[in-house]
């Protein structure tokens, strides 16, 4: 079991957000995009939740996807 962990826009994110997810994090922080993260697992993939309604996320390819949320 992994567990997940918040922060804020504009600030580093914890060592515990993967490096393959960073970069697709920053390009939705350039959008003018504030809040707060949220990294949590899913069958062992991370997914990075921001709360202005983004989600960035590893697929099962290991490819990664930045998408507004999907209600």
């Amino acid at each position: 079991m992994q567990l997940g962990t918040r922060w804020v826009t504009g600030s580093e994110p914890p060592a515990s957000v993967p490096a393959v997810l960073r970069p697709a994090i920053a390009e939705v922080e350039g959008r003018g995009l504030a809040g707060h993260w949220t990294l949590t697992w899913l069958e062992g993939r991370a997914i990075a939740e921001l709360d202005a309604g983004w989600e960035v996320i590893q697929s099962a390819t290991g490819d990664v996807v930045s998408r507004p949320f999907e209600d």
